[in-house]
């Protein structure tokens, strides 16, 4: 491990894509891994990639009763956790006025509060013993947005505050929180992994299907390596002052930089009305 110390990583979502590529650069380093999956299946495949340091949990993040004891469970086999990664989720893909409500509801309950309720279930023991790092995997799309992913972009702004948020309540403990904010990278978010409503309204054609027609030619194309990835949460989590936010990507840090230009703009020409709210 190059002079690393041994950390027992808790990583959502290690079947596929970002939560596969970590677990196997934590492995490769000498980490403990405990990696969550959906089946009885992957959590037998996980476990064979090493037979010590792999321990596979079957956990629904949206089981938010169940996660408690799963990850206490964990903790009492492997040890306490060190690091926590916060992977699991999902794309969602349709206009605001096609998609269902339902369709929001599960998006948030994966991408956000089965987020939370995993830092719920590590951060009272992180505290006690003043250490521990807590990674949020969030996107570009926590910073901009594209037409057709509000329900996604809306769980991935949640996140990115949460982060932001908790960083600061917990950082006299000792206790580090980053937002990593993948751009596009060659995993499963925009094939398998993507949820698609269903087209209804005519009217959004012209913007809409050039768009989803683009998103599905691009997949597996992507430039993002999640291997290179991967190398970089090790290297987050061994930081002394890791960041609170951090682009991944050529295209999130052009995209997340021409918001912020226009951002700024904007502020700029409506400061007199901003300004003019307050009392005399």
């Amino acid at each position: 491990m190059s002079g690393t110390r041994h950390k027992v990583f808790l990583i959502t979502g290690v079947s596929s894509g970002f939560g596969q590529s970590f677990a196997r650069a934590a492995l490769d380093a000498g980490h403990t891994v405990i990696g969550t999956v959906r089946s009885e299946e992957a959590r037998e495949a996980f476990t064979r990639q090493h037979p010590t340091l792999a321990h596979g949990v079957v956990l629904d993040v949206t089981d938010f009763e169940a996660i408690p004891s799963v990850v206490a469970r964990a903790q009492e086999a492997v040890g306490p956790v060190d690091v926590l990664v916060n992977n699991a989720g999902y794309g969602h893909e349709g206009t605001l006025e096609e998609s269902p409500l339902e369709d929001l509801r599960r998006q948030f309950d994966v991408n956000v509060f089965g987020a939370v309720a995993m830092i719920k279930a590590v951060l009272p023991g992180m505290r006690q013993r003043r250490a521990g790092n807590i990674v949020n995997v969030t996107s570009m799309g926590g910073f901009i947005t594209l037409p057709g992913i509000s329900y996604y972009c809306g769980s991935k702004f949640a996140l990115e505050g949460i982060s932001e948020a908790l960083a600061q309540e917990v950082k006299d403990f000792g206790i580090r929180v980053t937002a990593i904010a993948p751009g596009s990278f060659r995993t499963d978010w925009a094939g398998r992994s993507m949820v698609r409503a269903n087209r209804s309204v005519a009217d959004y054609d012209a913007l809409f299907d050039p768009i989803r027609k683009a998103r599905q030619e691009k997949s597996g194309r992507q430039a993002g390596d999640p291997a290179r990835a991967a190398r970089i949460l090790l290297e987050v989590v061994e930081a002394e002052a890791p960041p609170v936010h951090l682009l991944l990507g050529t295209d999130a840090l052009r995209l997340v930089r021409t918001k912020l230009d226009r951002l700024s703009e904007e502020i700029a020409a409506w400061e007199a009305v901003t300004r003019s709210t307050d009392f005399d």
